[in-house]
């Protein structure tokens, strides 16, 4: 008996197409990109959230034993750290102190005769070195942990891998940030240091 090219192409491509073989697996390489995106997902952000708080909680602690007369402000910067670690292991941690005599100064640049009204100590104009550093600056703010009754901003920034890198979306596998700051006063342990009265020039 002989059968037309025809009619097997018709036959076969019905058993094709009732052909389900093969279905299951290729709903579940659909799926399992979709559930690892949305569980890798929920991992990193559970890192990120434990990280932060553990970073607010270390940076709370040492900003208030950086405020002491007895303060250690490199051992307190090494807890923050260690502690920081302990989550987001390798983690870089970076720290920076700047102080202040009082809040209202926090941000405030030095004092200066702004007489063309352009916000900026230029074209030479007059200034006050309040904090002894022989230049004007925007903002008043020391460098450092300051001295008795001063306030203190105390920041740390941290970057690490993540611990459930996530190669489905952009950025999934780069590197995290994370940053905390404490704002504390120093302790009235002396007499609190004045800012400084010397004139200065800016120039153009």
């Amino acid at each position: 008996m002989t059968v037309s090219r025809g009619h097997i192409s018709h036959g076969f491509l019905r058993r094709l197409l009732a052909d389900e073989r093969g279905t299951s697996v290729m709903e579940f390489g659909l799926m399992i990109t979709v559930f690892m995106t949305l569980l890798l997902g929920l991992f990193d952000l559970g890192q990120m959230a434990y990280a932060n708080a553990i970073l607010k909680g270390a940076v709370q602690d040492a900003a208030r034993s950086s405020s002491l007369e007895t303060s250690n402000t490199a051992a307190a910067d090494m807890e923050v750290a260690a502690a920081v670690r302990a989550v987001a292991i390798d983690a870089v941690v970076r720290s920076s102190r700047v102080s202040y005599f009082d809040f209202e100064d926090v941000d405030r640049p030095e004092s200066w005769n702004d007489e063309d009204g352009d916000g900026m100590c230029n074209d030479g104009e007059a200034y006050t070195d309040e904090n002894r550093n022989g230049q004007w600056d925007e903002d008043i703010g020391k460098t450092g942990n300051g001295g008795a009754g001063d306030v203190v901003i105390y920041t740390v920034k941290i970057e690490y891998d993540p611990l459930f890198p996530n190669p489905f979306i952009p950025g999934g596998t780069s590197k995290r940030e994370l940053s905390a700051s404490s704002v504390k006063k120093n302790q009235p342990f002396a007499d609190q240091a004045k800012y400084g009265s010397d004139a200065g020039v800016c120039g153009a």
